[in-house]
């Protein structure tokens, strides 16, 4: 069964998930490592949460649904980088693999909003969820730079200079689309209330 009401929420939950992990990816003088590392992991663990309320909310079966889900497992392998204690490679590679996977579910729920005759709202969603697919490619491409400066490392250079540069970028560019994407869900089960 169909809950607009649940689908409302977990947008609200997945949007406040992204600004925080966008705040926790962002060098701060005035947030501690700590803290920024906490956001971050609490920030994927809210993403994961909405998504999966998203998901339950819609009835029946979609794409729009599948899409959730997956962002949902994505959030959920990054999460599981941040906090293991797995060698340092591995944690790396599971972040990667998460914003991969959170990039492919944007893509598949961006593919059901193009084929959903909602007028109202679709426009935010279709640009909502790509941004939020190349914020996640941004940021896995990120972890990618650094994955391999740590290779090269020990010969004292670097092949990317900032790939932090990178992963800012990519989480507020993906906060950005999961806010449009709010805005637009609200338009939609508005419009169809």
């Amino acid at each position: 069964m169909n809950n607009p009401s649940k689908e409302i929420l977990g947008s609200w939950i997945a949007a406040i998930g992204t600004i925080s992990s966008a705040i926790g990816s962002t060098p701060s003088h005035f947030i501690d490592s700590d803290l920024r590392n906490n956001l971050n992991v609490w920030g994927n663990v809210l993403q994961a949460t909405g998504n999966a309320l998203e998901a339950d909310g819609q009835g029946g079966v979609s794409l729009e649904k599948f899409g959730n889900e997956i962002q949902s497992v994505g959030n959920v392998t990054v999460v599981s980088g941040l906090i293991s204690n797995f060698e340092k490679e591995t944690e790396q590679r599971l972040i990667i693999s998460g914003n991969w996977i959170q990039a492919l579910g944007g893509l598949v729920s961006l593919a059901d909003e193009l084929e959903d005759p909602t007028a109202s709202g679709q426009l935010y969603n279709i640009i909502g969820n790509l941004l939020q697919s190349i914020g996640n490619s941004l940021q896995a491409i990120a972890g990618i730079y650094e994955l391999e400066n740590n290779h090269v490392e020990n010969k004292g250079y670097k092949i990317h200079e900032n790939p932090e540069s990178l992963e800012v970028s990519g989480s507020w560019i993906q906060a950005i689309g999961s806010v449009i994407s709010l805005i637009g869900q609200i338009k939609e089960e508005d419009n169809e209330n």
